[in-house]
């Protein structure tokens, strides 16, 4: 084991959720079909009930026990006795003239964290966060103002895309290519790879063909980059990668995205080149938000053509989404457009994104809650205090 995983598990375990208590009821949402056989076998049930409850859980979306009719009562009784069905609490909601809408989640203890439905004409994406603040504090993004509260666990994250169902009543939608809900992207609030092991239970929960049926090729798990994760994450999930990457040398990059300064460009793409999903047919995409004067030359766009080469990519040239207090400033449509076009006649396609829900602060890079680290968790009001190893 490396001294950077060393590291990440030591961050992992500093901001692990909280556990619940051991004489309360627990939380079915979040475990495996494994982890319910075993907790309904402490009650004397029979182990093929775990798939009955597995069923109403996530395939019906059933939030009471007793709407678990092919239960008979008495299970129903013993199953309410000792365990819940939880949801966060729905804070506030936000719908953009878009369409985009923005919900306010309170955890169970009382931390907060948004999530985002972005629907398109035939398909509609959920950004769902995996901690409550950020580890990265990327100077271009509006939660990177935040500091670390703690990761969500798979529950937490998996619960994002229950109450996103409940929201948009898609759970009584027979056919998965008609829901509404069809792409999930871990792009919202936090660093996935630094709360590897809480994403990965989730993303398995949320890919079982019995139950969210999410397959792994609708599913985009955005990094910044932290290397030592992601072979591990390519081989065991399979899911589509997206790297934050805004710059072309380290110098710029390590001013945007201060996580480069452990790891920089160059093993970043190397990486990349060895994610065992890319291929393709399924490409790595390269997010890069244009800011003027910063990174939105020619000279850049050159310099990316040639970093990106020999690896399988598209490129998502983001419009910056300003936010109160930014240092930054966009680049102009003209220089996007310009940069676009000779990225495309390189042949990486480059779409030039359009925002969705800027005016509820909902697009790239504007999520943020009101949660605060607890004093217990660190005496510092430093933010580079927070980051493993760097």
């Amino acid at each position: 084991m490396t001294m950077d995983t060393h590291n990440i598990e030591g961050h992992a375990a500093r901001f692990a959720p909280p556990q619940a208590p051991q004489d309360g009821p627990l939380n079915l949402v979040g475990l495996t079909l494994e982890e319910i056989q075993k907790a309904i076998k402490a009650l004397d049930l029979e182990s093929f009930r775990a798939k009955q409850i597995w069923t109403a859980l996530y395939c019906h979306g059933l939030r009471d026990f007793e709407q678990m009719t092919t239960l008979a009562r008495p299970v129903r009784q013993k199953l309410a006795d000792h365990f819940f069905i939880g949801r966060p609490e729905i804070k506030a909601m936000q719908k953009s003239v878009d369409g985009s809408c923005k919900w306010l989640l309170a955890m169970e203890d009382g931390h907060e964290i948004e999530m985002v439905y972005i629907p398109e004409e035939d398909r509609g994406a959920l950004c769902v966060s995996c901690q409550v603040g950020c580890t990265n504090s990327c100077t271009f993004c509006h939660t990177g103002t935040m500091r670390l509260v703690r990761n969500l666990s798979a529950a937490e994250i998996v619960m994002q895309v229950m109450i996103a169902r409940d929201e948009l009543k898609d759970w009584k939608v027979p056919a998965l290519e008609k829901r509404k809900l069809s792409n999930l992207v871990l792009m919202g609030m936090g660093e996935p790879l630094f709360n590897y092991d809480n994403v990965a239970k989730a993303l398995k929960i949320i890919m079982n063909d019995s139950g969210l049926a999410l397959g792994r090729r609708k599913i985009t798990l955005s990094t910044s980059g932290v290397v030592p994760m992601m072979e591990r994450c390519g081989r065991e999930l399979g899911v589509n990668l997206a790297i934050s990457l805004h710059a072309v040398s380290d110098e710029v990059r390590s001013r945007l995205v201060p996580l480069n300064k452990k790891y920089p460009i160059k093993d970043l793409l190397q990486a990349c080149r060895n994610y065992p999903a890319a291929s393709n047919a399924r490409r790595i995409t390269f997010e890069y938000v244009m800011l003027k004067g910063i990174n939105d030359s020619m000279e850049d766009a050159r310099a990316l053509v040639k970093l990106l080469r020999g690896i399988p990519a598209k490129i998502n040239l983001l419009p910056y989404n300003n936010w109160p207090g930014s240092p930054y400033e966009g680049s102009d449509e003209k220089t996007m457009q310009t940069f676009g076009d000779y990225l495309n006649a390189q042949g990486y396609a480059s779409p030039v994104r359009s925002p969705r829900g800027r005016d509820i602060m909902a697009a790239c890079g504007q999520l943020k809650s009101a949660s605060v680290r607890s004093p217990l968790l660190s005496s510092s009001g430093n933010r580079e205090a927070v980051e493993p190893g760097i």
